[in-house]
């Protein structure tokens, strides 16, 4: 039963893949950033639109700027790498690019994840989205507000830090069968 077994493993790490927002120092292997990269180029998306692009930074310096701007990207100061999603920015498409990009996002971490490697998601808000147009080149009229950072993990500041009081929820509490309000009984 390998088929079991392998999507066992797939099961596995899908359900691991936690926030990292503390990294070593260690750069990432360049063939771990082509292979999220090529993972992106694959995910799905409305229509096959593919309506992304990517900016992959390397330069701490640069890292650091972004994480300062307006939003929630601060775990990127410390990130080996960042991969900031630039999308078309099609005003008729925008509950579609939004979709493809939490799918593109999403997918890029797991595949990371698949190298050991951590990685957190994180927004640019305000004027911060006009501000890492203007730092990294961006056309105006592209949409950036997703920037995920790449990192193994500081297992050490992993350790220290609170453990959440609440576990997940159980699924009964989440589904519902054929119909709202009936609870999942599985």
């Amino acid at each position: 039963m390998p088929e079991v077994e392998n999507a066992q493993n797939v099961i596995a790490l899908l359900k691991s893949l936690r926030a990292v927002r503390q990294f070593r120092p260690d750069p990432v292997p360049q063939e771990v950033v082509d292979a999220v990269l090529d993972v992106a180029r694959w995910s799905g998306s409305a229509s096959n639109q593919q309506s992304w692009e990517f900016v992959v930074i390397h330069n701490q310096e640069t890292l650091r700027a972004l994480a300062a701007l307006e939003g929630f990207a601060a775990h990127l100061a410390g990130a080996a790498l960042g991969i900031v999603v630039v999308m078309a920015g099609d005003q008729g498409q925008v509950e579609q690019e939004t979709f493809d990009e939490g799918r593109v996002s999403e997918r890029m971490m797991l595949a990371a994840a698949a190298y050991g490697v951590g990685s957190s998601i994180g927004w640019f808000k305000g004027r911060g989205r006009a501000a890492v147009k203007q730092m990294l080149g961006i056309p105006e009229n592209k949409l950036v507000r997703t920037a995920i950072s790449f990192g193994y993990p500081d297992e050490e500041a992993r350790r220290a830090r609170p453990k959440p009081a609440q576990a997940r929820k159980p699924l009964s509490t989440l589904v519902y069968e054929e119909r709202y309000g009936v609870r999942w009984q599985h």
